[in-house]
C-alpha cells in the first residue's frame, strides 16, 4: 500500500481515550521481522513457562470504555524489556499476586490474547497489551457485586498500577497469526468483547506501523465487532482512523445489541451482522480468505447455526464446507 507518512500522535481522549501512536513519517518498524518476513518457522512459543515466569512492570492502566458500558474492560501496557518477543495473535498468561484460598497454592495461569503487535504500542519492541475485561458477578439477593465471585485474575489486572509487577508466561498458540506470504489475503475478522484483542495487533501491524507485512499488503481486513451498547466499543477511535486513511483496504461493521436491531426484528447479534454480508463473506472465503473468530465461547453456536443456515440455501454441505476451510488454514478460532 506503499509508504507511510504517519505522525506519531494519541487519539480519543475521555473516559473511552484509547492511544494510537503512530510510526513517524518514514520510519520503518522492521526491526523484529523474521527472513522473509512471513516466514513463520521462528515463532516464538512458550518461551516462558508456568513454573519460571517473566515478571514485567505495568506501565499503564487505563479503562477505555464510557459509563453506559456493560462492566468495565481496560487496556494494560506491560514492559518486557524485549525479552518476551512475540507475534501478532498469540497470547500471553498472567498469574495473579497471592495464593488460592481454597488449596493455598498460588494462582493458575489465566491466557490473554495480545492487544498490541510485536512492536508495541510505544513501537520500541519492549513492551506488550492486554485487553481485559473485569470480571464480576452480580448477586440479586445482596443487591451488589459479590466479591467472593469476582474473577481473580481480571481484576488483579484491572487494578493494577504504573510500576506494578505482574507474573507472566508465554507467547502461546499458533492458530490466530496472519498467514502473510501472499498479500493480497482478505482476513475476516468477528470479535465480540475483548476477542478483539488479535485483531487490534493485525491491524495496527497492517496500517498503523510502517511494517514489510503493511507495506506490501493489497488485500482487505474486515472487522466484525459485538458489544452491547456504544459505550462498550473497543478501540474506535483506531479503528475510525484506520477506515479514514485506507477506506479501500479496511471494512467495519459493528454490531450493538442494545442499540440496532436485525432483520427479523430482534436484537442485532453478531451472527446477524455476518449474516448481512453472507454472499460477499462466502464469495471472499471461495477466493481464499482467512476467517477468525475470537471471543466468549457462547458466540459460535449462534454463528455456526447462521452459517448452516447460509449453506442450505447455497445448496453447500454445511460439515464439508467447513471441514474445507480448516484444512486450507481459513478458519480460525479462539474463543474462552
Amino acid at each position: 500500500m506503499g509508504l507511510r507518512t504517519w505522525v506519531k500522535g494519541k487519539l480519543g481522549g475521555g473516559s473511552k481515550g484509547t492511544i494510537l501512536t503512530e510510526s513517524p513519517a518514514g520510519k520503518k518498524q522492521d526491526f523484529l521481522e523474521a527472513s522473509p518476513y512471513w516466514d513463520q518457522s521462528t515463532v516464538p512459543v512458550n518461551t516462558y513457562k508456568n513454573k519460571s515466569p517473566y515478571t514485567t512492570k505495568v506501565v499503564s492502566c487505563k479503562r477505555i470504555v464510557g459509563p453506559e458500558a456493560t462492566g468495565e474492560t481496560c487496556h494494560i501496557i506491560f514492559d518486557h524489556q524485549g525479552k518476551m518477543p512475540y507475534w501478532e495473535g498469540q497470547s500471553f498468561g498472567v498469574i495473579a499476586d497471592g495464593t488460592n484460598p481454597k488449596n493455598g497454592k498460588p494462582h493458575t495461569v489465566r491466557l490473554y490474547s495480545i492487544a498490541a503487535s510485536r512492536y508495541g504500542d510505544d513501537m520500541t519492541g519492549k513492551t506488550t497489551s492486554l485487553c481485559v475485561r473485569r470480571a464480576t458477578y452480580w448477586d440479586p439477593e445482596m443487591g451488589k457485586d459479590d466479591p467472593a465471585k469476582k474473577g481473580v485474575c481480571s481484576n488483579f489486572i484491572c487494578d493494577s498500577k504504573p510500576g506494578d509487577a505482574v507474573k507472566m508466561t508465554g507467547p502461546s498458540g499458533k492458530v490466530m497469526l496472519m498467514p502473510e506470504e501472499k498479500a493480497d489475503t482478505d482476513y475476516i475478522m468477528v470479535a465480540t468483547g475483548t476477542g478483539i484483542a488479535p485483531y487490534r495487533s493485525f491491524i495496527r501491524r497492517l496500517f498503523t506501523e510502517t511494517t514489510p507485512a503493511g507495506e506490501a499488503y493489497k488485500g482487505t481486513a474486515w472487522l466484525f465487532l459485538g458489544v452491547a451498547n456504544s459505550d462498550a466499543l473497543l478501540y474506535d477511535e483506531e479503528w475510525q482512523a484506520t477506515l479514514a486513511k485506507y477506506p479501500d483496504n479496511f471494512k467495519l461493521d459493528y454490531a450493538l445489541s442494545r442499540e440496532q436491531s436485525n432483520s427479523k426484528g430482534g436484537k442485532m447479534y453478531i451472527q446477524d451482522k455476518v449474516e448481512e454480508y453472507a454472499d460477499e463473506i462466502f464469495d471472499r472465503l471461495g477466493k481464499g480468505a482467512v476467517m477468525y473468530f475470537c471471543g466468549l465461547k457462547g458466540m459460535m453456536p449462534g454463528i455456526q447455526d447462521m452459517l448452516k443456515s447460509v449453506c442450505d440455501k447455497k445448496g453447500l454441505d454445511y460439515d464439508e464446507y467447513i471441514k474445507d476451510l480448516k484444512k486450507k488454514g481459513q478458519w480460525r478460532v479462539e474463543v474462552y
